[in-house]
């Protein structure tokens, strides 16, 4: 069983950055492959970016390629989303999923598929407004 715990949400002015924790409690996150999804209201839910359990190979969605990164940090258990250059239609509510990987041999990647995904947070408000 995994927890996952996101913070770093707030309110930021367009062209601004933040990042996003996804605290994982349960495995070490060499079993665990995760990524970070978005719904803003009236919109179905996004996938933003993903990453595997080794951490080495990540994915993204077009609409924020070049300004997001996806990453984890195993001394901390915590998976990260930095967002730069923040734009009004990024708005919306954070969610980091993830899901385990049974034996480690290698890289294991997945789609940005929310159903694919066993565990879930709660989310946190990201507000991109001037």
């Amino acid at each position: 069983q995994l927890q996952l715990v996101e913070s770093g949400g707030g309110l930021v002015q367009p062209g601004g950055s933040l990042r996003l924790s996804c605290l994982v409690s349960g495995l070490p996150l060499d079993y665990v492959v995760a990524a970070w999804f978005r719904q803003a209201p009236g919109k179905e839910r996004e996938g933003v970016a993903g990453i595997s359990n080794t951490g080495g190979i990540t994915n993204y969605a077009d609409s924020v390629k070049g300004r997001f990164t996806i990453s984890k940090d195993k001394t901390k258990n915590t998976v990260y989303l930095q967002m730069n250059s923040l734009k009004f239609e990024d708005s919306g509510v954070y969610s980091c999923a993830a899901e385990t990987v049974i034996e480690p041999t290698g890289p294991v990647v997945m789609g940005l598929d929310w159903s694919d995904f066993d565990y879930r947070g709660q989310g946190t408000q990201v507000t991109v407004s001037s």
